[in-house]
């Protein structure tokens, strides 16, 4: 069985890959730092292929697709995790170029790596592909106005490939997690500011990269004949907000 997975070189990704590699899988490990990958290659050896791979060039995408070696050519399971905030200013102080990498990463890596993948599962009548959605993809929050729209189309897009590919075998999962600590997700919004990255996490007991890895590979190792088509999950230390109001001062 083989995996290709997409941002595998930090945080949920990594900690996918090595959760389907310790299962026995084969795996394709795609990234930017592929250097970092040394650790699971030391490890499973010849189990890991890791590709070097920024997910917004779609003629990198597809090119990596179409030339994986034929031992890793058959992909299973599609992970589309590469993704990540940039900023949390309201939308009138955003940063532009910080909405467009949000849209070039989670909307169109996404697609490039969705379509390169599936028309060789459709082929071969198997496949799943999960998608790593976010809970800001449905309960809005201050700031994350982009970020919680490229995740709400991470869900739809989900749906409606359920609707394309009835028939086909090929099963899809819209994986959304809320508050996950050990990852680099809140360096990178607040662009390696460590102090502003802890703080969100500040005595909380949030959800490990390896919580969601385990989720994605039990979807993904359910029987063939079941697909899980959303899973929302949060740290038990965080719920919904209420209904915010601005009261004017008398």
């Amino acid at each position: 069985m083989i995996a290709f997975i997409t941002g595998a070189t930090a945080g949920y990704g990594y900690a996918t890959a090595e959760k389907f590699l310790r299962e026995g899988w084969s795996v394709v490990a795609a990234g930017r730092r592929v250097e970092r990958l040394e650790p699971l290659k030391k490890t499973y050896g010849d189990k890991v292929l890791g590709v070097k791979l920024d997910v917004t060039q779609r003629a990198a995408v597809l090119q990596a697709v179409d030339s994986l070696p034929a031992d890793f050519k058959a992909v299973d399971v599609l992970v589309n995790n590469a993704g990540g905030a940039h900023g949390l200013e309201p939308a009138h102080k955003a940063v532009l170029d910080d909405w467009d990498t949000m849209v070039d990463i989670n909307v169109r890596g996404l697609m490039y790596c969705t379509r390169a993948v599936l028309p060789g599962m459709v082929e071969r009548g198997r496949g799943h592909v999960v998608n790593i959605g976010s809970v800001a993809g449905e309960f809005p929050y201050p700031g994350g106005n982009v970020y919680g729209g490229v995740k709400a189309f991470t869900h739809q897009f989900s749906l409606n490939l359920r609707a394309d590919l009835l028939g086909t075998n090929v099963r899809v999962t819209c994986i959304e997690p809320g508050l996950s600590g050990g990852t680099e997700f809140s360096e990178v919004r607040f662009k390696g500011d460590k102090a502003k990255a802890a703080a969100v996490y500040a005595g909380t007991e949030a959800m490990t990269a390896d919580d969601i890895a385990d989720t994605v590979f039990w979807v993904a190792s359910r029987p063939a004949r079941v697909n899980i088509n959303t899973v929302s999950m949060m740290a038990t230390c965080q719920a919904f907000s209420p209904f915010a109001i601005h009261r004017k001062s008398t």
